[in-house]
């Protein structure tokens, strides 16, 4: 056996000298085994660097240690920093997170879901599509399985992490109405329940400070391609004789880009200056948002802080022993956001 690859679990059995069944017990649990079994089947890993299938060893447990993820969209700089940083958690307690994307489509984001079922997931975090999502699959998951919701939550009772949109529109709010003229809303597609909770934010805070809200209509189609969107609906505003205040406040830094760059193409100046004709301002602070020309004034999301808390509160839904069932009371958690001030806005 030393003269060829060990492969397989029955290649390991017949190395180590031990039977299948005491094999699988090992991975399924260590502790489940004596401690000079354990010993010897450890010593034996060491010499032979075998490592098994994770993912088979898994499929055998009643709960395994692989925590799920989906998101919608995987090339957003949020989503991204948002799984590296639960992966970075996970895999210090001991977890692997295996991440799944949805593309922003429903027909993807049910395959994803049914794939965490088949792979028998300690548990999920899940960035749902919100509107289009499919409700009843995840409730019916989350009477399984430990599930927390980031981003978007599914429903106003399930356990969510996120950002505190009410905050959020305040304080940028606040700030263009004192330093020029109150903002206009470019909105972005209902993508998710982010669409309207941040719609409906702005409103709110408008009325607070006594001001009109003015939200821009835009297309009902569903999009994830936001800088495109932002582009064109900018074009056709400045182009139907412009926006109805010189101050554009996006629903995220993403519309935004496109925003400024319509306004760019069509000669419009883009800044806080006295020279400049029309103030653009974001949410989210996109990782780029500081490299835009000009860098976009916004209101940051705690993307790290986000992960951590999603996780942490994951790790406590799970019963690690297996002898009660997951928890279906939900929490919530909404981080308020930081003013960041360039010369966009």
């Amino acid at each position: 056996m030393a003269d060829r690859a060990i492969k397989t679990m029955e290649d390991f059995s017949e190395f180590v000298g031990l039977s299948r069944p005491t094999v699988s017990k090992y991975f399924n649990d260590p502790a489940s085994v004596r401690t000079k079994t354990r010993n010897l089947i450890e010593a034996a890993l060491k010499e032979s660097g075998f490592r098994p299938n994770i993912f088979a060893v898994n499929l055998n447990r009643r709960r395994s240690n692989i925590i799920g993820i989906i998101i919608p969209n995987s090339t957003d700089p949020f989503y991204m920093a948002l799984t590296r940083r639960v992966e970075l958690i996970a895999n210090a307690s001991g977890f692997l997170a295996f991440i799944l994307s949805s593309d922003g489509n429903p027909e993807l984001e049910e395959r994803a879901i049914e794939t965490l079922k088949s792979m028998n997931v300690a548990g999920a975090i899940i960035a749902p599509l919100g509107v289009q999502s499919h409700q009843k699959t995840l409730l019916t998951l989350a009477a399984t399985i430990p599930l927390v919701f980031v981003d978007s939550p599914l429903d106003d009772t399930s356990t969510f992490v996120g950002t505190n949109n009410s905050q959020s529109f305040q304080l940028i709010i606040d700030y263009l109405c004192r330093s020029g003229e109150p903002p206009c809303y470019l909105g972005m597609p209902p993508v998710n329940t982010n669409a309207r909770t941040r719609n409906t934010a702005y409103e709110e805070a408008m009325r607070q400070l006594a001001m009109t809200p003015v939200v821009l209509p835009i297309s009902e189609q569903v999009d994830w391609d936001f800088e495109r969107i932002g582009f064109q609906e900018t074009l056709r505003w400045i182009d139907s004789g412009g926006f109805p205040t010189k101050t554009v406040l996006c629903a995220n830094d993403r519309v935004a880009f496109g925003a400024i760059a319509a306004a760019y193409q069509r000669g419009i100046k883009v800044g806080r200056s006295a020279d400049c004709d029309l103030r653009i301002a974001g949410h989210d602070d996109h990782p780029l948002s500081r490299y835009a020309c000009p860098p976009i004034t916004t209101v940051a999301q705690n993307y790290n802080e986000i992960g951590r808390l999603a996780t942490e509160l994951l790790f406590q839904k799970i019963d690690l022993d297996g002898e009660s069932p997951p928890t279906s009371q939900g929490q919530r958690l909404l981080l308020n956001a930081e003013l960041i001030l360039r010369n966009s806005a």
